[in-house]
Formats: C-alpha cells, structure tokens, sequence
C-alpha cells in the first residue's frame, strides 16, 4: 500500500476527505499520512505550519490527491502542500499528485495521462484532445489551483484530474490511479516556478 497524503480545504471539504477514508477502511488501499483538523496548531507562524507539513507529514508519502472544491485553490495551505508535493529535496523526494474534483464544483471534464488510464476509467470516450493553452484549462477548470493549471501543461508532470462521480462507487479505479501515479512519479518532471502563496483570497 502507498502512504498516500490528502490537501484539501479543511473547512469546506472535510466531508469528502472522511468519504476517501470510509471508502478506504472497507478496501485498505492506502495509508493515509495527511493533516487532519487541530494536528498542527493555528498559532504557529506560517514558516513552522509549513515545516510541520513538509518534515512530517508530506516526509514518507509517495502519492498527493488535491479534493478540488469551490475555494481549494484560494487557500494558501493546499498551495504549500501541493509545491512540497512535487518539490524533489535530498530528504522529502517528489510525490505524484491526482486530483479530484469534488461534486460542488460540478465539472464534466477530465484528464488522463498514465498508461492504461483512458481504456480503465474512460471506455466510453472514443475521442481525446490535447490541451496546450493555459486559457482553455482554465476555461474548463475555473477552481483548479494554478499551481496544477501550471503542470496540467506539462505532458511530463503526469497530473490526471478525475471527478468524484468516477471514483466514488468505483474505488478501484481510485486504486488504479494511486498505482499508476506512484509508478510515474519519478519520472514527473513539475513546473515550480510560481512562488508559494502568501495568503489565502
């Protein structure tokens, strides 16, 4: 099993993420590593809430899932946790990274990019287009974190975007997901170009 850590808008979408872990207490598919509410105080300074995130709990974890919901990418926490994620250090090694975009955002569009990935989840869809402007991700996921929109441009960050419809009656085709994500991940090459957010909007 692949120790996998969750980022999330701890407000808005905690419902979900204890869904992923329900789901994942009947099939046993993952180890989750990630914060839950009250682990790191709010009275730390933003540079220790950081630290606390990357040393230890982003530390062993192999697989990252965003729960992309209404205001997921305006929280500077899921920023940090995402650049830390994919940030390749001498101790914290890189992570692959899924996304999940949760019913709230009600998005029909999805992005494949691991072997396998089209005929597993998506046999129904005969056609595929590639996307090479940042205008039409945006386009078509208006609450994507931009850190992702970034990587969702690079055909070697190997970012798949799945709706919950498909994984929540379905978990092993979250399972083929974590699998395939880990099974890349050192090979994903991620843009981190744009500095870490500051605040929250």
């Amino acid at each position: 099993m692949h120790k996998v850590f969750i980022s999330y808008h701890h407000e808005n979408d905690q419902y979900y993420k204890d869904k992923l872990i329900v789901m994942n207490m009947f099939n046993q598919i993952f180890i989750d590593v990630s914060v839950n509410t009250g682990d790191i105080s709010d009275q730390l300074d933003d540079h220790s809430i950081r630290e606390k995130i990357r040393d230890e709990y982003l530390r062993d974890s192999t697989v990252t899932i965003v729960l992309v919901g209404t205001e997921t990418k305006r929280r500077k926490h899921v920023d940090w946790e995402i650049y830390s994620s994919m940030y390749d250090g001498k101790v914290n090694k890189k992570s692959g990274v899924i996304v999940i975009n949760l019913p709230s955002i009600d998005c029909s569009y999805y992005t494949a990019c691991h072997v396998g990935e089209k005929e597993r989840l998506y046999p129904e869809n005969t056609e595929w287009i590639s996307i090479s402007n940042r205008s039409e991700y945006e386009k078509r996921y208006p609450f994507m974190p931009d850190r992702i929109v970034d990587n969702l441009l690079k055909p070697d960050a190997k970012i798949s975007v799945v709706n919950w419809s498909k994984i929540e009656n379905d978990f092993s085709a979250l399972k083929f997901l974590i699998d395939a994500t880990f099974d890349d991940r050192a090979n994903c090459n991620y843009d981190l170009s744009r500095p870490m957010r500051r605040a929250n909007s």
